[in-house]
């Protein structure tokens, strides 16, 4: 299913660039012809919109399954901090962000 996505999202592609190559070619004849660019023809614009469902398609359907984002859910991946904490910083600038809540601790 991989595969055929991938084919209708570059056919998609080249739709969109034939359709954009389309719209240069008539705007250039309008200056030719001295006449005032008002939007691109029609079957350009109908072009435009296969080209936008087709790679709407192939993008909703090349990347795959979608995987739940819940926390306690057994499909995710990494639960816990990297090994390496050497590169955790805490002592950065946004601990001037913090919003004041007025609250005071206890000692």
């Amino acid at each position: 299913m991989m595969n055929l996505g991938f084919t209708i999202g570059v056919l998609g592609v080249l739709i969109l660039s034939h359709a954009a190559y389309s719209t240069i070619q008539y705007r250039g004849l309008l200056k030719i012809v001295e006449e005032e660019f008002s939007g691109p023809p029609m079957n350009v614009v109908l072009e435009l919109l296969v080209g936008l469902v087709l790679c709407l398609w192939a993008a909703l359907s090349v990347p795959g399954k979608f995987i739940s984002i819940h926390p306690d859910s057994d499909d995710n991946r990494i639960v816990s901090l990297p090994d390496n904490l050497d590169f955790m910083i805490f002592n950065h600038r946004g601990k001037v962000l913090q919003p004041d809540t007025g609250m005071k601790l206890k000692c």
